[in-house]
C-alpha cells in the first residue's frame, strides 16, 4: 500500500504537469481551443436561426414561469401547477439571466457563453483529472484536446446552458474528492460533513450520483473497518441529507409528496415499460406516433393539472410496475437492450453505435491496465461509478444524453487504452 501511494504522489510531480502547447499551459490551450470552436458554431447557428434565444422545452417553460410568477411550475404543454420534473439549477439559472436581460438576443448569448465556458472548463480539466486518477497527464491532454475539437453533445455545447457539462463537472469533482479523502492521512468530521454537503448539492444537478456516493460509502466501511470510519461516513450522509432538506421540503409543501430531487420517475418508468415500448425512446415515438408524456400529449397534461404532479407520477409508476409484474420476460429483454444502448450507443444508427462501442472497448482496455497497478482506493474510485451510475438507466428508456455525464471518465480510460496500445 505504501509503495502504491508513494507512486501516486510522485506521478503528480512528473514533468507532465508542466506540459505546454504552443507556449501555453496545456489546460489554457485546451480551454481556448474549445471555447473558440464552440463560439464559431454559435455564430454559424445564430446566422441561420434568428430566434435562437426563445425559451422552449420543460426547462424553458419552467424558467419562463419563474420569470413571470416566481413559481417553479408549468413544465408541460399547458399550465399544470408546481413541478419538480427538471432539476432546479438549469431553470433557475436561465430565469435569472432572463430576469435581468429579458427574453432577448443578449440573454441568449449570455446563456450560450455560460454553456460554452462550462464545456471548455470540463475539457481543460482533463489533464488534472487524469493525474488525480493515476492515468498520467498525457492521457488527459489527449482527452482534453479531443473534447475541445469534437463537441460530443453536438450543437448543445454551443447554444445551451451546458447542463451536461455541469453534471459532468459535479460527477468528476466528487470522484476526485472521495479519492483524495481515502488517501488522506486522517479525515476529519468537519471535512466529511463538507463533503456530504457537496454531495447533496451535486444530487440537485445529477440525481443518479446518489448511487455512486452510496457505493463509495459502502466501500469505505468495508475497507476501513473501524468505529471512527462509521462516524465519518455518517457525517458524509448527514451533510448530504442536510443539503437536500430545503428542496425536499419545498417539493413536499408544493406537490404533497416525498421523492428524491425529481418527481418524474414514475412517468419515465411507464414510458419505458408498456406494450409496444422499445429500449430507445425515439424508436418508441416513431412506432407509436406519440408518447404518453405531458410535454406532447394534451390529455396527459390535463391529467397532471387535475391530479397534481406527484399523484400523476404515482399512478404512472404503479401502472408500469403492474406491467413489469405481468410481463417479466419483456421487461428483462428491454432491460438488456437498454444496457446495450447505454454502453454501445443508439443502435438505430449503426455507424454511431460502432463509434460508441469502440470507445467502450478502449475504455475497458485502459481500465484493465490501470487496475493492475492501482491501490484499493484507486480501483474503487474508477469501478464504482462505472457499476452504479448506469443502474437507473437500465430500467428507463434510452435517451442519448443519459450516458453523457459518464463520458469524461470513459474518454480518459479510452485515452489510457490508446496509450497502452501504442
Amino acid at each position: 500500500m505504501r509503495t502504491t501511494s508513494s507512486t501516486h504522489l510522485t506521478s503528480r510531480a512528473t514533468p507532465e504537469t508542466g506540459t505546454r502547447i504552443l507556449g501555453l499551459p496545456a489546460w489554457a490551450f485546451i480551454f481556448l481551443l474549445s471555447f473558440a470552436i464552440r463560439a464559431i458554431l454559435l455564430a454559424v447557428w445564430v446566422s441561420n436561426h434568428q430566434d435562437f434565444y426563445r425559451l422552449g422545452g420543460e426547462i424553458g417553460r419552467v424558467a419562463l414561469t419563474l420569470c413571470r410568477t416566481g413559481q417553479f411550475a408549468d413544465p408541460y404543454m399547458i399550465p399544470t401547477g408546481p413541478t419538480a420534473h427538471p432539476t432546479p439549477l438549469s431553470p433557475a439559472l436561465l430565469a435569472l439571466i432572463c430576469h435581468f436581460l429579458g427574453i432577448t438576443e443578449a440573454a441568449g448569448y449570455v446563456c450560450a457563453m455560460v454553456g460554452i465556458a462550462s464545456y471548455s472548463t470540463l475539457s481543460a480539466l482533463m489533464p488534472w483529472l487524469a493525474r488525480e486518477l493515476g492515468m498520467g497527464a498525457r492521457a488527459g491532454i489527449l482527452t482534453g484536446v479531443f473534447c475541445a475539437i469534437i463537441p460530443m453533445q453536438g450543437l448543445g455545447e454551443a447554444i445551451g446552458l451546458g447542463a451536461v457539462a455541469h453534471a459532468s463537472l459535479a460527477f468528476a469533482l466528487l470522484v476526485v474528492a472521495f479519492l483524495r479523502r481515502w488517501r488522506a492521512a486522517r479525515a476529519s468530521a468537519v471535512a466529511s460533513m463538507m463533503l456530504g454537503l457537496a454531495c447533496g448539492a451535486a444530487f440537485h444537478v445529477l440525481p443518479p450520483l446518489l448511487l455512486v456516493v452510496l457505493g463509495y460509502l459502502i466501500f469505505e466501511l468495508g475497507w476501513k473497518r473501524s468505529r471512527r470510519q462509521v462516524l465519518l461516513a455518517a457525517c458524509v450522509a448527514a451533510g448530504a441529507i442536510l443539503a437536500c432538506i430545503p428542496w425536499t421540503w419545498r417539493n413536499y409543501a408544493a406537490l404533497h409528496g416525498l421523492f428524491f430531487i425529481r418527481s418524474n420517475f414514475g412517468l419515465e418508468l411507464r414510458i419505458a415499460n408498456h406494450p409496444g415500448a422499445d429500449a430507445d425512446i425515439e424508436v418508441t415515438l416513431a412506432r407509436q406516433g406519440t408518447l404518453r408524456h405531458p410535454s406532447e400529449n394534451l390529455d396527459e397534461a390535463r391529467l397532471v393539472r387535475d391530479l397534481g404532479e406527484a399523484e400523476y407520477n404515482r399512478r404512472a409508476r404503479d401502472e408500469a410496475l403492474e406491467w413489469i409484474r405481468t410481463h417479466p420476460a419483456d421487461f428483462l429483454r428491454l432491460t438488456w437492450m437498454r444496457f446495450l444502448h447505454f454502453w454501445c450507443g443508439p443502435l438505430r444508427y449503426p455507424w454511431l453505435a460502432a463509434l460508441y462501442t469502440a470507445l467502450t472497448v478502449l475504455a475497458i482496455l485502459g481500465l484493465s491496465g490501470i487496475l493492475r497497478t492501482a491501490d484499493a482506493p484507486g480501483r474503487a474510485a474508477l469501478l464504482i461509478p462505472l457499476v452504479t451510475f448506469p443502474l437507473v438507466y437500465y430500467i428507463v428508456s434510452y435517451v442519448e444524453h443519459y450516458p453523457a455525464p459518464l463520458s469524461w471518465l470513459l474518454l480518459l480510460l479510452a485515452a489510457s487504452g490508446i496509450r497502452r496500445l501504442i
